[in-house]
């Protein structure tokens, strides 16, 4: 970032790539889109039909860069774990991958499962699966 919170151009393209990953209504995506980043989300996904309907009247642009569930990238019809090769290329090019994923199974106000929270407790490792095959410059996480 340049001083003035332009994005340089000397990087081989224009402005940060992000996905936005358990996105809710959308807050990573206007932090990370606002001028002084500059950024252009290439993805989002939320398995919240009243979620995306806040995140895709906000930015309606996103209507065909959305993904319900992240499943729907990660595992296959059969609920197996997709290789990092097909993952590559289910999710775009992405600078910056941001997920804010469920502390439900982990926090006090939760059941306290962890992973044993099958529904839950395991979408960490999807976002691990990703980070595998895209390789971004940089994660941000919110465990929310």
């Amino acid at each position: 970032m340049q001083s003035n919170g332009e994005v340089s151009k000397k990087r081989g393209h224009g402005c940060p790539t992000f996905i936005d990953l358990f996105a809710g209504v959308g807050g990573f995506h206007h932090a990370l889109s606002a001028p002084e980043f500059g950024g252009e989300c290439v993805l989002a996904s939320d398995i919240d039909d009243e979620c995306r309907t806040v995140y895709t009247s906000t930015w309606p642009t996103m209507t065909d860069k959305w993904v319900g569930d992240i499943r729907t990238l990660t595992q296959d019809e059969r609920g197996l774990d997709r290789s990092a090769a097909k993952l590559a290329k289910l999710v775009p090019d992405h600078d910056v991958l941001c997920a804010g994923f469920p502390c439900q199974p982990f926090s006090k106000s939760g059941a306290q499962k962890g992973v044993l929270d099958t529904t839950r407790g395991t979408l960490f490792f999807d976002i691990v699966s990703i980070v595998k095959a895209k390789k971004p410059k940089f994660i941000i996480l919110e465990n929310v």
